[in-house]
């Protein structure tokens, strides 16, 4: 199975396509709806489960022989891998491991080189024996990106598009004349991130898969954050895992698109690559190790958590589908309790209670009492985070938050959703970063992560946030798919792990802090009440009265579009 490197504006759609049609064409949108093709009908979704006993396999038996006599009986294992060699080698590890199962679900597959080869040892795995199921958000299953659907054509491999989207193909200004008419649903993605491995170990965080997500792009690269968790939280991942799998939502891929169209778009997209002036990834783009990680030899932090799972009840399904639904263990059609609260775990019953995993996050702002840290690259508070921030505050907490600067966000109309609230949370007092677009940080920032150096690019791109964390009073860190947003908040489902650990919250903590000082602006109120952005420690700039390194361009179109726009939305 070949993959070809997708385009520079490929490689980045991230919300592009979703903030165009929700800004440009929204009264188009709603005059065409009647114009949507129709998803097939009667389709086959055979049930199946996660490995009921991980504790068998040789993943399961690791980290049974780890634990320490003395760790609390339902305790979990985690590190933190900040480093974007660590998560490509950890999930490489992962699939060379398993012995039974692997379950990945992603917002975001790409068909370029780093995925290509952790599809090919995926491949391989089925082809020794490995159940596979690939659960992916069919937003960017389009042009030469579509050719990861060509999975589900190799034996004991399954896969599914969750809530795809009818109509060609082909392009990506085709999926954009889809999203116009079928502009709601569209509008809802499954942005859930998982990659587990027998039921025994599992990955979670932001990163979706494709070479921006492990600094192995020229263009531009993601700085993210991921956790390998084992023991029994990895059981309620699954779970959550296997609610979507069996959902009426998920769609497998033979009833969408045949082996045969997936070969003919391929032909079509060889012969763009006969002319190099179509695209410019060349051969000088950096490569990762196809090295796996030594499991065995991992630092593991045990500790009481939960996991945080938007059901995915929370996308409206099609009409004829809802009513013959059947979906596993929701609490009020949104956050899937998986388990009772562990001991240990303070303000999580109310995480249980909430409409969403944002919510939940709202739910566990308001048990802070002395500190809050908050790392969002798409930061778009709505009225309700600004209440929990203004509370929050009023109890004498102190906020920080890390977030994307102008010039360092692929979302820029996201970044408009943010700057519009800028003052307001600077005159609660609330401290803010931004995070700075140079590319020599893709490498430092979020640098000190327990697994070591983080290895990756040598400096020719640009660094891009894409990390979501949230570290409560040095008690509590929650790491997922989430964003802090209304997108998160309303639209998208999510999924986040919490962790109830002052050693672990002590590491991610520091993670952050030893980076901020030289790779984020610090934005401030002069005593004039104007903005201003303190310069990077030791970087040579001078300070900003205007959004850092980003062009006068952008900045008045954020000026002109921006107010349009809707928190909702971005």
């Amino acid at each position: 199975m070949q993959f070809r490197p997708p385009s520079n504006f490929a490689s980045n759609t991230t919300r592009r396509l979703q903030h165009i049609a929700a800004l440009g064409l929204m009264a188009g949108a709603m005059l065409l709806a009647g114009c949507a093709a129709p998803l097939p009908k009667n389709v086959e979704r055979p049930v199946s489960v996660a490995l009921p006993k991980p504790q068998e396999t040789s993943l399961g038996a690791m980290i049974a022989q780890a634990k320490p006599a003395r760790t609390k009986a339902g305790a979990s294992a985690f590190v933190l891998m900040n480093g974007p060699q660590h998560a490509y080698s950890s999930r490489l590890a992962l699939v060379q491991s398993a012995q039974k199962t692997l379950d990945l679900q992603y917002y975001a597959i790409h068909a370029d080189r780093s995925t290509g080869k952790l599809l090919h040892a995926i491949v391989h795995a089925a082809g020794r024996g490995v159940r596979v199921r690939v659960l992916l958000d069919d937003f960017h299953s389009t042009g030469p990106d579509a050719q990861v659907m060509r999975l589900a054509f190799v034996p004991n491999v399954e896969m599914r598009m969750f809530n795809p989207l009818a109509g060609s193909r082909a392009s990506t200004l085709g999926r954009a004349w889809t999203i116009l008419t079928d502009f709601q649903r569209a509008q809802q993605r499954m942005h859930n991130k998982l990659f587990v491995a027998d039921n025994a170990m599992g990955v979670i965080g932001g990163r979706n898969l494709g070479d921006a997500y492990f600094d192995a792009a020229n263009d531009g690269n993601f700085v993210d954050v991921d956790v390998l968790a084992a023991g029994p939280v990895v059981k309620d991942l699954s779970r959550s895992f296997d609610s979507y799998w069996n959902n009426v939502r998920a769609y497998p891929v033979q009833s969408l698109i045949s082996e045969k169209e997936l070969l003919q778009l391929k032909a079509q997209f060889d012969k763009e690559d006969a002319n190099p002036s179509l695209h410019t990834d060349g051969d000088s783009a950096p490569e990762l190790e196809d090295r796996p990680l030594e499991l065995q030899k991992l630092p593991w932090i045990w500790a009481q958590a939960m996991v945080l799972a938007d059901s995915p009840t929370k996308i409206p399904a099609e009409n004829d589908e809802a009513s013959s639904e059947t979906v596993a263990s929701t609490n009020n059609g949104s956050v899937i309790p998986l388990k009772a609260p562990a001991a240990g775990l303070p303000g999580a019953t109310p995480v249980l209670r909430a409409d969403s995993v944002v919510d939940g996050l709202l739910a566990l702002i308001k048990t802070s009492n002395r500190d809050l840290l908050v790392v969002s690259p798409y930061f778009v508070p709505g009225d309700e985070i600004m209440d929990a921030f203004r509370a929050a505050r009023a109890r004498g907490v102190r906020i920080r938050v890390l977030t994307n600067s102008l010039a360092s966000n692929d979302a820029p109309l996201a970044h408009a959703g943010y700057a519009r609230h800028r003052k307001k949370l600077l005159e609660m007092g609330i401290e803010l970063h931004e995070m700075r677009s140079e590319a020599a940080n893709v490498r430092s920032a979020l640098r000190a992560g327990s697994t070591g150096s983080s290895g990756g690019n040598s400096g020719t791109s640009r660094a891009m946030l894409h990390s979501k964390l949230l570290v409560i009073d040095g008690r509590l860190v929650v790491i997922g798919s989430m964003n802090l947003d209304m997108r998160s908040q309303l639209q998208n489902t999510e999924i986040a792990v919490l962790i109830a650990s002052h050693t672990f919250s002590k590491l991610a903590t520091h993670s952050i802090e030893e980076s901020l000082p030289e790779n984020s602006w610090t934005v401030q109120l002069d005593q004039d009440g104007k903005l201003v952005w303190r310069a990077p420690q030791d970087s040579g700039l001078p300070d900003s009265r205007t959004e850092p390194d980003a062009s006068l361009s952008l900045r008045i179109m954020l000026q002109l579009i921006g107010p349009l726009a809707p928190d909702s939305l971005l």
